[in-house]
């Protein structure tokens, strides 16, 4: 089938980013010598040569093995019919106006974007300003809380939240943006995945309202799996959309602290909240913090600091608040007073009251039952910010 013009131009780009060895650094140089990707394949072995070395320049004369099958199956899926109102899929290339222009400061901009969403708020309204939130996959209770916290206080000020889509801080995230108004671009997930999948298929509904009210962004062709070098790779793809980049939650050894490394590479601010010094999903948020990641306890200090003036109110809600705060009574219970805020280990906190084992577990489950205090990994307790 004869290809049209739009169909040709994609497919040059396509066989650009799937040329063997030609990595975005290398076909960037390639674009800024001879221009777009059509012209490059024009180009005698020779010219080529001038600009990248002799293997280069020789894998470019062939066409990939595998074009032909992502030049369907791109075909296919914009083909597709998402039977909604306004999601729409889209392959974006780094020629593209609707390229996002905050990927042009990486060193290696990806050549292909593909896109499923609200590219009708997209054409209409230009790439929003945005905070990139990240975390632990295995957040604690209240970590979790912090994230859809957070993450609707900034959608309510008028930033798009963008995150990763794993379990944990990142679904959070974007759940927390999801309660804004659908007339704005709530929410951007940026995945390790061809976008004809979803991982992990824990958060394949989630998947399904990001497209519907924000937007699912990948690099990786259609078909590509969940390998493990994925991920650290898109990091940087979340890093650079985002004016800042908030770490809820992290472990010492987290994904999330290479997403602040790229941030800080490109130039903008990481902010971290803290956390219990008991707790190791907070180690990696104070390693950031001794490091000069501002330390934040509410959305108004992420806004404050990257000097966003709200569209409507309710920024400033704290990391701590639920709306309604303990009362007075909850507060001076006995065993609250005895907690205080950091997790406490039976024993412990037995220790501190001096109360029978049989009367400590009775009052304890009655706290737990009426949401005053919360179970956290370790067999440990904490009172329910």
């Amino acid at each position: 089938m004869e290809q049209t013009a739009n169909q040709q131009e994609r497919t040059a780009w396509l066989r650009l980013m799937l040329t063997d060895g030609v990595g975005n650094n290398t076909a960037r140089k390639l674009l800024s010598a001879f221009g777009l990707p059509t012209s490059i394949f024009e180009q005698p072995i020779t010219a080529l040569g001038q600009i990248v070395s002799e293997r280069q320049a020789q894998a470019l004369q062939r066409t990939p093995a595998d074009l032909d099958k992502q030049v369907q199956l791109c075909e296919e899926w914009l083909a597709l019919d998402d039977r909604t109102e306004h999601r729409t899929r889209r392959i974006v290339t780094l020629g593209d106006a609707l390229y996002p222009s905050a990927l042009l400061t990486l060193p290696d901009p990806p050549l292909v974007l593909w896109l499923l969403g609200r590219i009708d708020l997209l054409e209409t309204q230009g790439w929003p300003a945005a905070i990139s939130m990240v975390g632990s996959r295995n957040p604690t209770q209240q970590g979790d809380k912090n994230a859809f916290a957070f993450a609707n206080s900034f959608v309510d000020a008028g930033l798009c939240v963008v995150s990763g889509m794993a379990l944990g801080i990142d679904a959070a995230a974007h759940s927390g943006a999801l309660h804004g108004s659908p007339d704005s671009l709530l929410t951007i997930a940026v995945v390790g995945t061809g976008l004809d999948r979803v991982y992990p298929k824990q958060n394949l509904e989630l998947a399904h309202r990001i497209a519907d009210h924000g937007l699912v962004v990948s690099e990786f062709p259609l078909g590509s799996p969940p390998t493990a070098a994925n991920f650290p790779k898109r990091n940087r793809l979340i890093a650079a959309l985002g004016l800042g980049t908030l770490v809820v939650e992290a472990a010492l050894q987290s994904g999330s602290l290479i997403t602040a490394r790229e941030c800080l590479e490109v130039g903008k601010d990481v902010f971290a909240i803290p956390g219990s010094i008991h707790v190791a999903q907070s180690k990696g948020c104070h390693a950031l913090i001794k490091q000069g990641a501002k330390l934040v306890e509410s959305a108004a200090d992420v806004l404050e600091e990257l000097r966003i003036i709200p569209t409507s109110g309710n920024n400033g809600t704290r990391a701590s608040h639920t709306g309604q705060g303990l009362r007075n009574d909850v507060a001076q219970h006995p065993l609250v007073l005895a907690m205080g805020f950091d997790p406490m280990s039976f024993d412990v906190l037995q220790a501190r009251v001096d109360i029978d084992a049989a009367t400590l577990q009775v009052q304890l489950l009655e706290l737990e039952l009426d949401n005053i205090i919360i179970r956290v990994p370790g067999g440990l307790y904490q009172v329910a910010l």
